[in-house]
């Protein structure tokens, strides 16, 4: 299955100019560099996985959005053509949710 980057837009003004501002040891707070907006994304179970998760071609940098698995606690979090958001590590399906949003 071909995947693209996690894309996530800010909560707050709809830009998709969001980067990871921190280590995946630490927290995964993110920022939208066009109003300031921080924000943390977590993942809960959909229910299912798929297989063949093919990572994005080029993989993402150390600094775009990214999210943990709620089941395999991998970082290696994409989105299949049709946007589902699904684990590179063990294929589950995701939903992806916004929380600790802070305006900027």
């Amino acid at each position: 299955m071909k995947t693209r980057k996690l894309r996530i837009e800010c909560p707050q003004c709809g830009s998709d100019e969001v980067f990871y501002s921190c280590t995946p040891n630490c927290c995964f707070n993110h920022v939208c560099s066009n109003c300031g907006t921080t924000f943390e994304p977590e993942t809960k179970a959909a229910g299912g996985y798929v297989s063949g998760v093919m990572p994005p071609d080029p993989p993402p940098d150390s600094t775009e959005p990214t999210a943990e698995c709620a089941v395999c606690h991998a970082t290696a979090i994409y989105q299949a053509e049709d946007g589902q958001v699904v684990c590179g590590k063990c294929g589950a399906k995701l939903v992806l949710e916004l929380t600790e949003i802070a305006p900027g």
